[in-house]
């Protein structure tokens, strides 16, 4: 592998910056975001298989319908290998939304958290091996709500 000159001015200007960031306190080394993801989403969740088994695993098997969450997507995707998803959350205080695809082999597509006073909007590329339901759930103080919207795969891609 050669390394161009560029690429190593690139490289070390970029580390120039991390330490100036780190040496007047705008960021701390070593911490991660995720961390607190991990604590609400576990890997039975990613691991469940359909639905229900999945909303379970995240503690949302009582979830309810709102209206007050959309799910922005085509109605009709023509390439199941990326279909663009969007989640967006009206509710108040909502710090956690998660994506599932009910046909796919694993339904948990993706779950995110949100730090106090964050905007609960999600966009995303899911796969789907065919038209499927695919479901939102938002968790607000504690409780769990649900959109559900069907989208229709022309061509599969997992695999079709």
């Amino acid at each position: 592998m050669s390394i161009t000159r560029r690429k190593a001015v690139q490289g070390t200007a970029g580390a120039g910056l991390y330490a100036a960031l780190v040496a007047i306190g705008m960021i701390r080394p070593g911490t991660a975001q995720a961390q607190a993801a991990a604590q609400i989403v576990t890997r039975a969740a990613f691991e469940a298989k359909g639905i229900a088994d999945t909303l379970k695993a995240l503690g949302a098997a009582g979830a309810t319908e709102a209206a007050d969450i959309v799910i922005v997507s085509p109605d009709i995707a023509e390439n199941g290998a990326v279909v663009p998803v969007g989640v967006n959350s009206k509710i108040a205080n909502s710090d956690m939304v998660a994506l599932l695809v009910d046909k796919n082999p694993t339904a948990l597509a993706g779950a995110y958290q949100f730090t106090d006073g964050g905007v609960a909007e999600v966009n995303m590329r899911v796969k789907m091996g065919q038209s499927s339901d695919v479901v939102a759930v938002v968790r607000a103080d504690g409780k769990y709500y649900m959109a559900k919207k069907e989208i229709k795969v022309t061509l599969g891609g997992c695999g079709g």
